[in-house]
């Protein structure tokens, strides 16, 4: 959205740790274009605008362009810098990322949600902001604008394509599940038993589940922003959550662990080879696993159409910790029909 007609100064950035980068003061970027990107490295919508970011920073960057990602930890697990770190590597991020652990950028800038996008312009006024997914075209464009009105008049590259199919008009987006948490704060426990705040709890499955909600079984400790299982030597939980979206993800962490290893079932069945998300892998057997090997996002299911189903996961380890399950829906009709075809 075009900022309205009186114009807000972009507030100083004091973060926390900086990388790729040596500290930046905005005052110190007058007569460039700036570009702060609200992230977390948890954030499914973050995650996929990533190519468009990386993109505009290889192309305007010699325009006197500016990107920098403030990363701001929706999750106790984001805090950890080398955690950041490794997911900046892991991302290919070459421009600057502070940390926002104490929110103090975020409430700066009175920011609402990840990812957020906030154009500056060269006299330091905030000159356009979007929140969430999409409007690629529209960001690109007041970029040019104010690379213009900063002083530039050679050619500028023409506005990208998208980059994924489901970024066309045309692309069919459902009403999904909304994001399931998991720790006492924000929990969306269905089980009887409730929570109770920092302790181990045993849960029984109801076998009836809601919608919106998750449902554990065995023994798990329950945190502020996360449950971790707390079973036996040969004792097995599991979590089952309802939901319907095309895609499921989910953001979990080996505590204490290199590795741990969780089977994930649909429906009662092993996820099939078109099902199964990303970081999905099957045996010989045909089981469908997920090896947890560090805290971030896993994306465990993409089925083929927007639909209701029941997702499983399960695990024997004590180190077994989940923070939260995001969904996605958006389709392309011609591909779903194929399918059926």
């Amino acid at each position: 959205m075009e900022i309205g007609t009186k114009l807000v100064r972009a507030p100083e950035i004091y973060g926390d740790f900086w990388f790729n980068s040596e500290p930046i003061a905005l005052s110190a970027l007058r007569g460039q274009v700036v570009l702060i990107d609200f992230w977390d490295f948890t954030c499914v919508n973050c995650i996929r605008t990533f190519p468009y970011l990386l993109e505009w920073h290889r192309r305007y960057r010699d325009y006197g362009f500016v990107l920098i990602g403030v990363h701001t930890p929706e999750f106790s697990l984001g805090r950890d810098p080398e955690a950041v770190e490794r997911a900046i590597k892991r991302f290919g991020i070459p421009y600057p990322v502070v940390t926002d652990n104490e929110y103090l950028i975020w409430s700066a800038f009175a920011n609402r949600a990840w990812p957020a996008k906030y154009l500056i312009d060269r006299d330091g006024y905030i000159r356009y902001a979007h929140e969430g997914e999409g409007s690629y075209g529209a960001t690109e464009h007041a970029i040019q604008a104010l690379l213009v009105e900063a002083g530039y008049h050679g050619g500028l590259p023409y506005p990208m394509e998208p980059v994924k199919e489901t970024d066309r008009p045309g692309a069919v987006c459902y009403r999904t599940t909304p994001e399931v948490y998991t720790g006492y704060v924000r929990g969306m426990i269905g089980n009887i038993e409730g929570f109770n705040l920092n302790s181990t709890i045993e849960y029984t499955d109801p076998k009836v589940y809601v919608d919106g909600r998750f449902y554990a079984h065995g023994r798990w400790f329950i945190d502020r922003d996360h449950l971790r299982y707390q079973g036996g030597p040969d004792a097995e939980g599991y979590i089952v959550l309802p939901y319907h979206a095309a895609e499921v993800n989910a953001v979990l962490k080996p505590e204490g662990l290199p590795s741990l290893q969780v089977s994930v079932d649909q429906d009662g069945h092993p996820l099939p080879t078109e099902a199964k998300g990303d970081d999905i892998s099957l045996d010989p057997q045909g089981r469908s696993f997920v090896d947890v090997n560090e805290a971030r996002m896993y994306n465990l299911v993409k089925n083929r159409e927007f639909g209701s189903h029941t997702l499983k996961l399960t695990t024997r380890s004590n180190s077994f910790t989940i923070y939260s399950f995001t969904f996605v829906s958006c389709l392309i009709p011609e591909v779903v029909l194929t399918d059926r075809s």
